[in-house]
């Protein structure tokens, strides 16, 4: 007789430290995702999920980077099962690039004369001061500020 497979997931060590914060986290996601949007733009209703995404993934960033709390195995377990974005934190590591909120907001094609998101223009060389990203809602993520 054939083994039954199961799909258990073997939590690397560590994973009970992280675990509450990220459910709260994928907590706050659903409630965002099942959230109403009357009276908002399209765009507007993502930027909740946006913004919950990049803090999902600036936890995991900031426990392995800077604090150095966690294993590169759990890191690494986090990144393959998809609690935080792989290319978002491989673009933090780069200068220049360590406040960006989302990749769409450099995207060239996403945007208008194929330059980046007005976000990225640091505050000091605005004209307008109050500024948000139509993306993801973003009010500057420019290294410079």
């Amino acid at each position: 007789m054939p083994k039954v497979k199961t799909n258990r997931v073997k939590y690397p060590e560590g994973w009970e430290l992280i675990e509450p914060t990220l459910r709260e986290l994928q907590g706050k996601m659903r409630e965002a995702e099942n959230d109403p949007h009357d009276g908002k733009r399209k765009c507007e209703a993502l930027w909740p999920i946006f913004k919950i995404a990049h803090q999902k993934s600036r936890y995991i960033f900031d426990l392995y980077h800077r604090r150095k709390e966690i294993s590169k195995e759990l890191y690494e377990f986090c990144l393959e099962q998809g609690y935080a974005d792989r290319n978002l934190i491989a673009k933090w590591k780069k200068p220049g690039y360590e406040r960006l909120c989302c990749l769409r907001c450099i995207q060239p094609r996403d945007h208008n004369f194929a330059t980046t998101c007005v976000c990225r223009v640091p505050k000091n060389l605005r004209e307008e001061k109050v500024i948000e990203c139509v993306h993801c809602g973003c009010r500057g993520c420019a290294s410079g500020d």
